[in-house]
């Protein structure tokens, strides 16, 4: 495999760490507020929160689906949840409060409390899957390197930032490069499915409407033509009709 370039591989180490060690400082939280010998329990009482949100989620959802599993199938295991599901849990089964401006936007470097950082960790996170050429400018890498460790620092503990700091400056070998462009092309995929999906389901809606507009020329159709056989039965036009009764009335006055 031909090397990396320097862009390249920031674009591989910022994957490694929003994939690999932020989700697990994520979960460390998670574990401290929703203990895992009680996680069962704790999420059943929410069930019927969890269930509502699931059924909007699912009718807003093009696919049709949501990240919320069926719980009372499987036990809930926080190793198997990512952190989208990690952060649905908080926000609706606890009380915390929510970054300043959501936990959709980026928090402002002021903000350090847990849903701060959990959120943080959430932007960036999407921001590289949605990056097309699997590069990272350096001046953004540092910055933005700098904002998630602080966060899984805080998250997560002193160790999980000391391999943070090792993951930034060490050798990457041949499996870390071909791993993460394979994920790379494969969220290329992913992306290139639903322009398509989204392509077709517009063109549907324009079908439907064309066959709407369809069912509409033809009742108008069918009535003008209802309209024309009823006056082709009359022999006597209703407006020569009006005058001879007109006319009439007053031959009799």
């Amino acid at each position: 495999m031909a090397s990396l370039s320097v862009e390249e591989e920031n674009y591989v180490r910022m994957s490694l760490l929003l994939t690999g060690i932020s989700p697990r400082a994520a979960r460390t939280f998670f574990d401290s507020e929703f203990a895992p010998a009680c996680l069962d329990s704790t999420i059943k009482k929410g069930y019927n929160k969890l269930f509502d949100l699931k059924r909007r989620i699912e009718s807003t959802n093009h696919s049709g689906t949501s990240c919320i599993p069926d719980f009372l199938v499987n036990v809930p295991d926080s190793k198997t949840f990512d952190l989208t599901l990690m952060i649905l849990l908080l926000r609706n089964l606890i009380p915390i409060t929510p970054p300043l401006c959501g936990f959709d936007c980026l928090p402002s470097a002021m903000e350090t409390t847990p849903a701060a950082d959990l959120a943080r960790i959430k932007h960036y996170r999407n921001y590289l899957a949605h990056l097309d050429d699997g590069k990272l400018d350096t001046g953004f890498f540092n910055t933005a390197w700098e904002d998630i460790t602080s966060a899984i620092d805080r998250l997560g503990g002193q160790q999980m930032k000391q391999e943070c700091n090792h993951l930034k400056t060490k050798p990457l070998d041949q499996t870390n490069q071909e791993i993460m462009m394979d994920i790379k092309h494969s969220n290329n995929e992913i992306r290139e499915l639903k322009e398509s999906f989204e392509s077709l389901k517009l063109s549907h809606t324009e079908m439907i409407k064309s066959h709407e507009t369809l069912q509409d020329d033809h009742r108008k159709v069918t009535n003008e033509l209802e309209i024309m056989k009823t006056s082709q039965k009359d022999t006597v036009p209703w407006n020569i009709r009006g005058k001879q009764f007109g006319v009439t009335s007053i031959h009799y006055i």
